[in-house]
């Protein structure tokens, strides 16, 4: 079995330094690094994971393995994979196997190697990991004692799988921790995905109307920060509480065969496929830019998009211009795969912060309780988000202030 499969090691030196970066602006996990590294108690434990394989995701790989893990990591995306990362992973002794650019075969067989590993705890984004264990290869899955879901699309699979009585582990939905999805999700989501249509387009974002499917978490964050930046704002909703949220905000709500004539920017971050179809780019004005926010490559419908095209080109680097039989174009960033990883650096590093801590504190969970727990989706403890919480106020010097006994009695009491 191969140690790693990468790119090109000699890109080692520029992945360090984009770690050592990250590195000095994640104090929660430079405290569990610490905390890990004299306690170690993931000794001996092999863990798989499969994450948007960056800089922030190779400090969360290292911290692990500070604390005793055998890491066996890929990245959860054909074009979030940075070489240089990996790189610097393999030249710290770690097992990678990944790269960018993968056709969807290598990818499936990255899955397959870090599998190979034999793991005892799963860290999963999107949950191609687990999804290769219950779908066709049980056999690589038969050490595991549970994992951690990243994301609200791998959450939506492991729910399936509890429904329909065959996840043959436990499994940490961090996604759902508040000291997640409230931050990671909005805030983070909100920022990067901003960041990374405006360095692909060099276009203002002011003036423009923003269409955002979907009014969850990162719709929630994607709206804030296009009206923060100029942009008219519609929402497309199929949830009737989350619409008249949207609308109480501010923004407009409509269908999206009602939208899709008026925008300028569309946004897809429902985690549901073919919520912009061809028969809405029909409508759309020349030139529409379309993006996608979920963790695949299905809400904006490419493959549709590809039949249909009469001309196809790239219009700017990792920009594709599809030209309709209507005469018009649209403009399609990072093949329609989630457009802040695979065309920029994903979340900002204090964000990811927070939600590799959670990932962190999550499978210490799944070390401690292996063998007691039922083979279901699990919420993430109270006591975890309360620990992050306490830790990220602390390194920013914040102190909140405490119950007092007689308000402690007060709020559980009755006869008041």
């Amino acid at each position: 079995m191969k140690q790693n499969e990468i790119r090109d090691i000699s890109l080692a030196p520029s992945g360090r330094q984009k770690i050592e970066w990250v590195k000095s602006n994640m104090p929660l996990l430079s405290g569990l690094e610490e905390q890990f590294s004299v306690e170690k108690p993931f000794q001996g434990v092999k863990i798989s994971l499969s994450v948007h394989l960056e800089a922030k995701t190779a400090y969360l790989c290292e911290v692990l393995a500070a604390g005793g893990a055998e890491m066996a990591v890929t990245g959860s995306n054909i074009l979030s994979t940075q070489d240089d990362v990996a790189a610097a992973l393999v030249a710290n002794g770690m097992k990678v196997y990944a790269y960018h650019g993968a056709t969807n075969e290598e990818y499936n067989r990255h899955i397959e190697m870090t599998l190979s590993h034999k793991p005892n705890i799963i860290i999963d984004d999107g949950g191609d990991l687990v999804g290769l264990i219950h779908s066709s290869r049980p056999d690589l899955g038969e050490e595991v004692w549970g994992g951690c879901e990243e994301t609200t699309t791998g959450v939506i699979r492991l729910k399936s799988m509890e429904r329909e009585g065959i996840l043959k582990f436990p499994m940490v939905a961090v996604n759902d921790a508040q000291c997640k999805h409230m931050f990671d999700n909005r805030y983070g989501t909100g920022q990067s995905v901003w960041d990374s249509i405006m360095r692909n387009t060099n276009l203002i974002v002011a003036g423009k109307t923003v269409i955002v499917a979907g009014y969850g978490w990162c719709g929630r964050g994607i709206a804030l920060r296009a009206a923060a930046l100029g942009a008219k704002v519609i929402v497309t909703e199929i949830d009737p509480v989350k619409a008249i949220e949207a609308k109480m905000d501010g923004y407009d709500v409509m269908t999206m065969n009602s939208a899709a004539p008026h925008g300028d920017i569309f946004v897809a971050a429902t985690g549901c496929e073919h919520v912009i179809t061809v028969e809405h780019m029909l409508t759309m004005k020349d030139r529409a830019i379309l993006t996608n926010a979920g963790h695949f490559n299905l809400e904006v419908d490419m493959e549709g998009l590809e039949k249909a095209a009469v001309e196809k080109k790239e219009t700017r680097k990792n920009i594709m211009g599809y030209k309709l039989n209507n005469g018009k174009w649209v403009n399609v960033i990072g093949e329609g795969r989630l457009v802040n990883i695979a065309a920029a650096d994903g979340h900002p590093a204090e964000i990811m912060d927070m939600s590799f801590a959670v990932q962190c504190l999550s499978a210490l969970y799944i070390l401690n309780n292996h063998g007691t727990l039922e083979n279901k989706v699990i919420d993430v403890s109270a006591e975890i988000d309360d620990v992050v919480a306490r830790r990220k106020l602390k390194a920013w010097g914040i102190e909140i202030d405490e119950l007092t006994e007689e308000q402690e009695k007060y709020l559980v009491s009755w006869n008041i």
